[in-house]
C-alpha cells in the first residue's frame, strides 16, 4: 500500500460534527455548558449570555477611550460573577505593568482614583491603606498571570503553548487569553506590522479551537474618526470597520468586533444621526457580531476614573436596531 503523506491534513466525516453540534445544544440547554457573565445584562444578551468559549473577541478604540479599563474589569468580573467556573487567564500585558493592571482593579473595587491610591495630590491614610491590604488578598488569589514583556508571535505562541500544557490541558478550566495591544508586538527584523498582525490573527485562529479557550486582544483605531469631515457629518459618526488598523485582517479573524468610543473626545456635541447623548457617556459599538446576529449600541455611564463602565436603565433606539456600513 503506498504510504500516506504525511502533508495531509485531518478529515472527518460530517456525522461526527454533527454528533458534537447536538450534544452541545444539549449542554447548553441544560446549563451544563454556560457564557461567562459580565456586571452588564445588555452586554450579555447582545453576546450569548457574555463571554464564549473558542470565540475571538476583538476590543478597539482610539486613544483613552476606556479599553484598556474595560477589559481589565471584563477579566475580573469573569472570575468574581462566575464563582462555579473556574477561571484562568493569561494576560500579555505589553502597554502596561502589571502592577497598574492591580493599582486598576483596585480602583474599581475600593471606589478610589489611581490618582488617590497612588498619593498624587494628597497622602493616603492609614485607614485607606488598610482597605487596600484587605482588598489585595482577595486579588492576590485570582488564577490571573501576566507577561509584561513584549515579544513576537512566534514568542506568543511558545509561551501559550507552554501555559496550556502545564495549568490547562486535561482539566475543565476556562482559558482567557488577553492580549493588550496587537500593535505592540514585535516583529523579526525588518517584518512590516501588517504582517505580524496576519500572523497573530492565524495563531489566534488556531488557538481559539481548544478546549474552553477565549480570546481578547486589543487593538487601536486610526485616526480617520478624527477627521473634521467626520466630525461635521452626524452620519459619519459612528466607527467603521475602516477605522480600526489592520482593519481587514483583524475583522476577518476576529468572532466579535467591539468599538468603545467616547464622542465627547472629539467636541462632538451630539452624537450621530440619532442624536444620542454625550455627556459623560460611553458607547460600545458591536461592529461583529458572528454567533448573535445584529450589530448594535449600547450606552454606558462614564465610571472610567473608577474603571468601570455603568449600565444605563434606559434603552436607546440605538440599542434596538442599528444599521452600521461596515464595508468602508
Amino acid at each position: 500500500m503506498e504510504q500516506i503523506s504525511s502533508n495531509i491534513l485531518p478529515f472527518r466525516h460530517i456525522s461526527v460534527a454533527t454528533k458534537e453540534a447536538i450534544e452541545y445544544i444539549k449542554k447548553r440547554r441544560n446549563h451544563e455548558i454556560e457564557s461567562l457573565k459580565t456586571r452588564w445584562n445588555k452586554f450579555n444578551r447582545c453576546c450569548m449570555g457574555g463571554i464564549e468559549p473558542n470565540t475571538i473577541y476583538t476590543i478597539v478604540g482610539i486613544s483613552g477611550s476606556g479599553k484598556s479599563s474595560f477589559v481589565n474589569t471584563l477579566e475580573t468580573d469573569l472570575i468574581d460573577l462566575n464563582p462555579n467556573q473556574e477561571v484562568v487567564v493569561l494576560n500579555f500585558s505589553f502597554e502596561m505593568l502589571s502592577s497598574r493592571q492591580v493599582g486598576r482593579k483596585l480602583s474599581s473595587k475600593l471606589r478610589r482614583t489611581t490618582s488617590e491610591l497612588y498619593s498624587a495630590n494628597e497622602q493616603l491614610d492609614e485607614a485607606s491603606v488598610s482597605q487596600v491590604e484587605s482588598v489585595s488578598q482577595q486579588i492576590k488569589s485570582y488564577s490571573i498571570y501576566y507577561v509584561d514583556t513584549p515579544g513576537t508571535v512566534a514568542e506568543i505562541a511558545s509561551t501559550i503553548e507552554h501555559f496550556y500544557d502545564s495549568m490547562i490541558k486535561g482539566t475543565n478550566k476556562k482559558f482567557i487569553i488577553i492580549l493588550d495591544h496587537t500593535l505592540l508586538v514585535e516583529g523579526v527584523s525588518n517584518e512590516v506590522t501588517l504582517r505580524i498582525i496576519s500572523d497573530l490573527q492565524k495563531l489566534f485562529i488556531k488557538v481559539k479551537k481548544l478546549p474552553n479557550t477565549t480570546i481578547l486582544q486589543l487593538s487601536q483605531m486610526n485616526r480617520n474618526i478624527e477627521a473634521p469631515d467626520r466630525i461635521n457629518n452626524p452620519s459619519m459618526h459612528y466607527p467603521l470597520r475602516s477605522d480600526i488598523s489592520s482593519a481587514d485582517t483583524i475583522f476577518h479573524a476576529s468572532d466579535y468586533v467591539i468599538c468603545i468610543h467616547r464622542p465627547e473626545l472629539l467636541n462632538i456635541q451630539q452624537y450621530g444621526p440619532n442624536r444620542l447623548l454625550v455627556k459623560n457617556k460611553v458607547y460600545l459599538h458591536l461592529l461583529k457580531n458572528r454567533d448573535a446576529g445584529d450589530a448594535a449600541i449600547l450606552e454606558f455611564e462614564n465610571d472610567l476614573k473608577y474603571n468601570n463602565l455603568i449600565e444605563t436603565d434606559r434603552e436607546t433606539e440605538a440599542e434596538k436596531k442599528i444599521v452600521f456600513n461596515n464595508k468602508k
